[in-house]
């Protein structure tokens, strides 16, 4: 009985260890604290869907994403960046919350002062390579993109198991 019990108890350990690990994984991608996880998760709870495709949805739909996405910043954390020093728009008017959500017809643009920025050139120029997500839209030469679509769980490429996530966060 005490194998049993131990086994058991070990099996449970290591779903758990991996749920976290998965959690930490998707926390880290998006540069997150675990307050602004939990509260991002929280909100895909409350939202009709599948938790955890909401989840990615969220999480992609954040402002710091898509400029990151766009090719604004060379990676997520550069594009935070961005977006706090107020150097982006969305829909024509400063926005410095990394947090915000874009909704489809959302047009997300490098402020005029903003263009020269060596850091902002680079990361244009290298986004070639890493390609745009067909939900968004981007026009180079004008320094700006739009949200074309919110991205489904096919367009979400992450090496992720948003469920373990799920699961985690329902015990």
């Amino acid at each position: 009985a005490y194998e049993i019990y131990m086994r058991d108890w070990s099996s449970d350990v290591c779903s758990s260890d991996l749920q976290l690990r998965e959690k930490q994984k998707l926390r880290r991608i998006y540069g997150l604290m675990e307050c602004q996880f939990r509260g991002v998760f929280e909100r895909a709870e409350r939202q009709t869907g599948i938790t955890g495709e909401v989840l990615l949805r969220l999480l992609e739909c954040r402002l710091d994403n898509v400029a990151y996405r766009l090719g604004f910043g060379a990676s997520r954390k550069e594009a935070r960046q961005l977006v706090s020093h107020g150097h982006l728009t969305m829909n024509g008017r400063k926005i410095n919350v990394p947090g915000a959500q874009v909704k489809v017809g959302d047009i997300i643009s490098v402020r005029e002062r903003s263009r020269k920025l060596v850091s902002i050139q680079t990361a244009l120029e290298s986004v070639d390579g890493r390609g745009i997500p067909e939900w968004l839209e981007l026009d180079k030469t004008a320094f700006k993109g739009m949200v074309r679509a919110l991205p489904s769980k096919d367009q979400i490429s992450l090496p992720v198991n948003e469920q373990m996530v799920v699961e985690l966060y329902s015990r």
